[in-house]
């Protein structure tokens, strides 16, 4: 993602979401020029359809970007059709998935701060570019020229989020929606969400509580990243309103799900996929295997199992899970940062489809969500996984790769049973696992763990900091 405002200039890279860097505005267009360029030649190269979809969210400067990334596809041959307005990453992912196009752009920063903003792009089949992809635009973009493209004609965007509805409402237990009349807040955190969440549980038959749903570039001041800390005013509600089932809030571009529920606890990503994916199997919707990320925990694989389906694991980045929905290995995918994806609708991660999954879960009785989960822990062990960040320093990715080539052999009390090093380094640990990871798109490290206990998992995240630490003063 890049940041708009002025700041030093640097390169573009993509990281697992996309265009990523620290650049400043001029720069910014600038080099989104560039990167249009470049995109155009490979969508060119891939498919027959000239036809590209374009979208935006809500942040400064979106939806100039948008335009003028048009304006590029325009000019080198394409048929860009650009959204009237903002709209959810899923609706567009979703519309190229069902269209016969070549692909989709959407400029966005997703879940990252209102100073940041960047290009998603999208392969034919809906999904996040696989790495060979990204790397041979890379390689395309310096030879681009940096030239002011003309003003050229674009093409109408159809309303997609109408389209995305109806496709959702197909996969929907419309019949139990409407009888139910479940009460939800939705915390849209002034994003993409507002208005197609919504207004599409309001028409299956949900009475909605909406919070946060106005647009705001600076997203008062709050990164629209559903993090437990930035979900106080939903968890309030949810916990002090005895009519509301549940509480749901989505990022900046909706492509990711936060579950808060009655009494204000919130679900685990693990939690929240294990849950999905138990009642796409219960209901039959779900018959080949489930993807996952390599920091999910283990109580997906126990839920996945009992059904009789696979979990295959992934490194982090949905690209990766996207390229096993497209390939047809798996139904559906969830990973550790709350996306999930179900073939049916799409093959990139979708919190609007997540949400409304979840209204089902709360309108068959029994309890709920909450009941359910309380079930699943009581077959299949409850469990805690997490995660954390730290600042990314030259000192410690150099600790980092020490770890990598000199694993402990006992963590947190717990001994190392496996050494994982194809995406940072996961330590599996008898009662859990420990992993770290250097962010794709924030010059962060990411702690991710499992433990038995929430207890446990916040001293299994204290120490994985403590054990970079340690690498660090070893060297000096």
């Amino acid at each position: 993602m890049a940041r708009s405002p002025a700041h030093a200039a640097g390169g573009i890279r993509f990281g697992t979401s996309g265009w990523r860097g620290v650049l400043g505005e001029d720069v910014t267009f600038a080099q989104l020029r560039r990167l249009v360029r470049a995109t155009a030649g490979w969508l060119g190269e891939r498919s027959d359809s000239p036809r590209v979809l374009v979208g935006f969210d809500t942040r400064f400067a979106s939806r100039s970007m948008a335009e003028t990334a048009a304006d590029v596809l325009a000019e080198a041959g394409l048929s860009p059709q650009l959204t009237p307005g903002p709209v959810p990453t899923p609706v567009l992912s979703h519309a190229v998935h069902r269209r016969r196009v070549a692909g989709g752009l959407m400029l966005t920063a997703s879940h990252n701060p209102a100073e940041y903003h960047g290009l998603k792009l999208f392969s034919a089949e809906g999904g996040a570019l696989p790495d060979a992809d990204a790397r041979r635009i890379e390689a395309h973009i310096a030879r681009q020229p940096d030239h002011v493209a003309p003003a050229a004609r674009r093409g109408r965007g159809a309303d997609l989020a109408a389209a995305y509805v109806r496709d959702l409402g197909r996969l929907l237990d419309r019949d139990r929606l409407a009888a139910a009349r479940v009460r939800v807040a939705y915390d849209a955190m002034h994003g993409c969400g507002a208005g197609v969440l919504d207004g599409a549980l309001g028409d299956l038959g949900c009475r909605v509580v909406a919070l946060r749903q106005s647009p705001d570039p600076h997203f008062a001041g709050v990164s629209p990243d559903p993090l437990p800390s930035r979900l106080g005013g939903l968890r309030e509600l949810v916990s002090r309103s005895r009519g509301v089932r549940l509480g749901l809030a989505t990022d900046g571009d909706a492509d990711r799900l936060a579950v808060v529920l009655p009494g204000g606890r919130v679900l685990s990503e693990t939690e929240m996929t294990a849950l999905l994916v138990d009642h796409l199997a219960r209901t039959g919707r779900v018959r080949r295997g489930v993807g996952a990320s390599l920091a999910s925990g283990s109580l997906l694989t126990r839920v996945a199992g009992h059904h009789g389906l696979a979990t295959v694991r992934r490194s982090i980045g949905f690209k990766h899970l996207a390229s096993l929905l497209a390939s047809g290995a798996v139904d559906v995918a969830g990973d550790e940062s709350g996306g999930f994806a179900w073939s049916k609708m799409g093959v990139d991660k979708d919190g609007l489809l997540a949400a409304a999954l979840f209204c089902e879960i709360a309108a068959e009785g029994r309890g709920g969500v909450v009941g359910r989960l309380a079930e699943l822990e009581s077959r299949f062990g409850a469990g805690a996984c997490g995660r954390s960040a730290i600042s990314c320093s030259p000192e410690r990715l150099a600790a980092l790769d020490r770890l990598i080539g000199a694993a402990p052999e006992r963590v947190d009390g717990a001994a190392v049973t496996a050494v994982g090093g194809e995406d940072g380094l996961r330590l599996g640990l008898s009662d859990g696992f420990l992993m770290w990871r250097r962010s794709g798109t924030e010059p962060l490290l990411r702690i991710y763990a499992e433990a038995p206990t929430p207890r446990r998992l916040a001293g299994r995240l204290a120490a994985g900091k403590r054990l970079l630490d340690a690498a660090i003063h070893r060297r000096r």
